[in-house]
């Protein structure tokens, strides 16, 4: 065995190993402290960039369900709107029927039109009502829903403006139409048969559109979660194994302050060399 007052070989050695498990028990705490395996571009660059490119999607995904929910709930609206208009019509239809009888009396067709009349104002109200955050899908303007799909806000869907409103193109039924007339009764009955067409047709359109929405909006739920799941195994830490590398590497630097301890003993054993 070879002494030397001036290096002390294995204190050093066991200095060295000491410090390897010391930044190794960091490394593991680090670890169970955040969760991640790979917590910044230090730990892994190539795996770190691709998770933050993982991470950008994810967000740009929760604009576009963002996005969905807002343009479902406007279309939603729509339809029930649409829906309740259709059956305003048909209503109007069984009185404009009813009106058109020749040998109606003048108080009963008095009444029919009274009806007819709440109803026609029905559609107006309901078509005012029929908004979701500022957009009206029905009213007599010019609103569409432009839905964002992709991340990178670079694809669309559509749903087209759809004028409800009295007189409007697609309900024919005029503001002041009445009943009060055989003739009047039955121009209202073609009105209203032309309306129901369209309406219904427009019905169509709108639950077509919702439903691209909803599939859309599902779709982007399970890629969103495709995403998540790779961005875990990219960069999640095993808190099992984790967990026991922390117990074995705090034991490891138990012993490895001992043996630092042991070889900063071992120069004392060059003075026996000089004893008397």
């Amino acid at each position: 065995m070879a002494f030397s007052v001036n290096t002390n070989a294995s204190a050093l050695s066991a200095l060295l190993n000491l410090n390897n498990t010391t930044r190794d028990l960091e490394q593991t705490q680090t670890r169970i402290n955040t969760g991640l395996k790979i917590s910044t571009a230090k730990d892994n660059a190539a795996i770190f960039s691709i998770a933050q490119k993982l991470r950008a999607d994810l967000r740009g995904y929760s604009a576009v369900k963002q996005s969905l929910d807002r343009s479902i709930s406007t279309t939603d609206i729509a339809l029930a709107a649409a829906g309740a208009i259709s059956d305003l019509l048909i209503e109007m239809k069984e009185k404009s029927v009813a009106a058109a009888d020749a040998g109606l009396d003048p108080t009963s067709r008095t009444a029919l039109n009274e009806d007819f009349q709440a109803l026609r104002d029905q559609i107006t109200i309901i078509v005012a009502n029929a908004e979701f955050n500022g957009t009206n899908l029905i009213d007599g303007g010019t609103d569409a829903i432009v839905a964002i799909t992709n991340p990178n806000a670079t694809q669309t869907i559509t749903i087209a403006h759809q004028n409800l409103t009295l007189g409007g193109g697609n309900v024919t039924i005029t503001a002041a139409q009445t009943i009060t007339t055989q003739t009047l009764a039955a121009t209202a009955l073609t009105d209203i048969d032309n309306s129901l067409a369209l309406v219904n047709a427009v019905l169509t359109k709108l639950g077509a559109g919702g439903k691209s929405l909803e599939s859309q909006r599902t779709f982007a739920d399970k890629i969103s979660d495709t995403i998540e799941v790779g961005i875990g195994n990219l960069v999640d830490a095993n808190m099992a194994k984790e967990s026991a590398n922390l117990q074995s590497l705090q034991v490891k630097q138990q012993l490895g302050i001992q043996a630092l301890s042991i070889a900063n003993q071992a120069p004392q054993s060059i003075l026996s060399l000089f004893g008397g």
